[in-house]
């Protein structure tokens, strides 16, 4: 068995597991512990080596760490939803200080797209692939020919005049009460720019609205296939966990 270890830091939990590469599914379960408040970086890699070691993990086992940011050259450029004290850091050296041992990080949208172009919907096809994560904003990864093109920000595209993700992420559905029809409607118009941009031989539709794919997905018109995917909850780190397997073979 193929293994390696993911962690995902998101703005309310930082979750671990190890992880079967072989078949993209985690070995026993995971640890998710709260995200420190305030989520300075010292105390999210206190967390997180909090996580590695309870899994005792070999020196053998890569670890890979997705973040809810960027990382052009490994630092972080700007800062959502965590402490604005990240700005500027680079992730890895905050980590492996804290952990110990070599680390490899990336961006948690494409942590989410490696998954699904390794384990999900995106083994089917080839050429450049987009994967979308639907939720607080519109995260996204870009893939040709199943390579990722890292730190790719297509939810901040700008749609009618405003910001993609204002117009069209899922927490817009909710705060504005909008039907399924309605929001549907502003996600062709987001999906039918991106077309226009890239043309994908796929879109990969992720995120926990995808959940519900059914109700959204047919109603948009565009030529792109748009595909619900597959893997959701156990994207990102199993995403994190083959990225780092693969930086390291």
């Amino acid at each position: 068995m193929t293994t390696a270890f993911g962690i995902d830091i998101g703005g309310s939990g930082i979750k671990g597991a190890l992880v079967d590469l072989d078949k993209g599914v985690f070995i026993g379960e995971r640890l998710r512990i709260p995200t420190p408040q305030p989520s300075t970086p010292d105390a999210v890699a206190t967390v997180c080596a909090q996580i590695a070691q309870e899994f005792e993990i070999g020196e053998d086992i890569p670890i890979g760490i997705d973040f809810p940011a960027p990382l052009p050259d490994g630092k972080v450029p700007w800062m959502a939803n965590l402490d604005q004290s990240w700005v500027g850091k680079n992730l890895a050296d905050v980590m492996e200080q804290k952990i110990g041992r070599r680390v490899h990080v990336l961006n948690d949208a494409d942590a989410a797209g490696l998954a699904e172009m390794r384990y999900g919907v995106g083994k089917n096809y080839s050429g450049v692939v987009v994967v979308t994560t639907l939720g607080t904003g519109i995260g996204s990864a870009l893939f040709v020919d199943g390579t990722l093109v890292p730190n790719t920000e297509f939810g901040h595209i700008e749609v009618g005049g405003k910001d993609a993700e204002k117009r069209a992420a899922a927490s817009v559905r909710k705060k504005k009460n909008l039907s399924w029809e309605e929001w549907a409607s502003r996600l062709e118009r987001y999906y039918g720019t991106l077309e226009k941009m890239l043309w994908p031989s796929a879109i990969i539709v992720g995120g926990g609205v995808s959940r519900k794919h059914d109700k959204f997905l047919p109603l948009i018109s565009i030529s792109t296939p748009l595909v619900p995917a597959q893997l959701r909850n156990t994207a990102g780190i199993v995403g994190a966990a083959a990225y780092a397997f693969e930086r390291e073979h």
